[in-house]
C-alpha cells in the first residue's frame, strides 16, 4: 500500500534510472538490466533505420554499435530525464548515432570492436520488404513498432505468470478478450469453453483484463519521467496503433 504522496512501487525503477545508474558506472546489476533493455527494445530501432532507407547489413551495423555505445561507453552519464519519454529520448539518441556514424566514415566493418548482442535480425525483417508506400513518416511507425513490442511484452509477462499457476489453458482462451470491445465479448461461449457459469466467465475476463491494465501501466510508467504522464503515454500508446 501506498501512503500519501507516494508513488507507487512500479515507479522505482524506470528505464531512466536503468539508463542513468548504468551510466555511471559501477552497477553491475544496472548493467545487466540495460543489457535486457536492449534486447527488449532494439527491433523498433532496426525498423526504422531500415525505413529510412539503410541497408539490412548497415541497419544491423548500426542497431548493435549503438546499444554497445549505451552499455559500454558511459555515454549517458549526463542524461537528464526530466527530459521527458523514454522512447522519444531512445529514438533521438539513435538518430545522433546514425548521423554521427555516417558522417564521419567510422562505420566498422562487421563484428570488428563490437560486443555483438543477440538479436533475430531476420524476425525485425518480417514484413518490410512488402510495405506498401506508406505517407506516415519513419518516427509515427517507430511509435507503431515501440507500441507493438511494449503491448507484446506485456502480453508475454502475463502468459508467463498464468502458466506459472497453472492457467495456461484459460488464457489462452481469454486472451482475445484482453484488447477487444468488452460490449464484443461472447460470455456464453467462454463460459461453455472453460466450463464456468456465464457469471463466473464475465468476472474471470474482468480480473485478467484488470490484470492485464496493471501491468501494461507499470510496464509504460518504467518509460516516463514521472507518474503524472503514465495516461498521457497510454493514450498516445493506443493512437499509435490505431493511426
Amino acid at each position: 500500500m501506498t501512503t500519501p504522496g507516494s508513488q507507487p512501487t512500479f515507479f522505482a525503477t524506470t528505464r531512466w534510472t536503468l539508463v542513468c545508474d548504468a551510466a555511471q558506472g559501477g552497477d553491475t546489476q544496472a548493467l545487466e538490466a540495460l543489457g535486457a533493455l536492449c534486447g527488449t527494445y532494439w527491433q523498433p530501432l532496426y525498423r526504422y533505420a531500415r525505413r529510412k532507407g539503410q541497408s539490412k547489413e548497415d541497419a544491423e551495423d548500426l542497431v548493435q554499435g549503438f546499444f554497445t555505445h549505451l552499455i559500454e561507453a558511459r555515454a549517458l552519464r549526463d542524461t537528464d530525464r526530466a527530459k521527458g519519454r523514454f522512447r522519444a529520448y531512445l529514438l533521438a539518441s539513435f538518430n545522433h548515432w546514425m548521423i554521427n556514424k555516417w558522417k564521419h566514415g567510422t562505420r566498422q566493418k562487421r563484428g570488428g570492436g563490437i560486443t555483438l548482442l543477440s538479436f533475430d535480425w531476420d524476425s525485425a525483417e518480417t514484413g518490410l520488404t512488402l510495405e506498401v508506400a506508406d505517407e506516415r513518416s519513419p518516427d509515427r511507425l517507430f511509435d507503431r513498432e515501440w507500441a507493438l513490442t511494449l503491448l507484446g511484452k506485456v502480453l508475454g509477462e502475463l502468459e508467463a505468470a498464468c502458466r506459472a499457476e497453472g492457467g495456461e489453458r484459460q488464457f489462452a482462451v481469454l486472451k482475445p478478450c484482453l484488447t477487444a470491445d468488452s460490449s464484443r465479448i461472447a460470455y456464453a461461449e467462454l463460459a461453455v469453453a472453460l466450463g464456468l457459469s456465464e457469471g463466473a466467465a464475465r468476472v474471470t475476463v474482468h480480473r485478467l483484463r484488470k490484470r492485464y491494465r496493471a501491468l501494461l501501466t507499470a510496464e509504460i510508467a518504467r518509460t516516463l519521467a514521472s507518474p503524472e504522464a503514465v495516461e498521457e503515454e497510454m493514450r498516445a500508446l493506443f493512437a499509435a496503433l490505431s493511426s
